[in-house]
């Protein structure tokens, strides 16, 4: 929901545990449906061998699609229908969204990622905060962190991933 903006509806997963002796499951596939008709899929496991917490987010539309991939996080593949592949890179030279740009914190050439992405959350709100504090309206920019909201709707998703996995209907209704 985060990366298009668009709300999941319903969702159908399956879930297992295939180590013996996990307490949680250790592998699941989740189908999305998402408002005006996007689809998507959800893959999580710890039991892919060789992937080294890998992860991977994807991307695709009428124009083409959009590629992260958290091993190489300073670069985004943008993948069009009519056009030679574009890598884009934070901190670099070239068309960077502003958004991007405030959100690297060291020059091009070295990996941002995992910690910078909690740093630049911290850094938001505690922005956003200040302020707040001083009878200010925060810039927009900095402005991009979850909410309550973000977090109660992210405990849902988890109960109905866990619903669906148990169920045999699979199908179920984000709310």
């Amino acid at each position: 929901e985060y990366i298009t903006g668009l709300k999941i509806t319903e969702l159908c997963a399956d879930i297992s545990t295939f180590v013996p002796g996990r307490l949680l499951d250790d592998d699941g596939n989740v189908l999305l449906h998402f408002e005006g008709g996007a689809k998507g899929i959800l893959h999580a496991s710890q039991i892919a061998a060789g992937e080294e917490n890998n992860l991977n987010i994807r991307v695709y539309g009428e124009k083409g699609g959009l590629e992260w991939r958290q091993m190489e996080p300073n670069s985004l593949i943008v993948k069009w229908l009519d056009k030679p592949m574009q890598v884009f890179r934070t901190g670099g030279v070239g068309p960077i969204y502003p958004e991007a740009q405030a959100a690297a914190r060291i020059p091009a050439g070295h990996p941002e990622g995992y910690l910078e992405a909690f740093a630049n959350i911290y850094r938001n709100f505690a922005h956003c905060v200040r302020a707040y504090e001083a009878g200010h309206k925060p810039d927009p920019i900095h402005a991009d962190f979850p909410s309550i909201q973000d977090g109660v709707r992210g405990m849902r998703f988890i109960e109905k991933v866990i619903a669906s996995g148990k169920s045999k209907a699979k199908w179920v209704k984000m709310g």
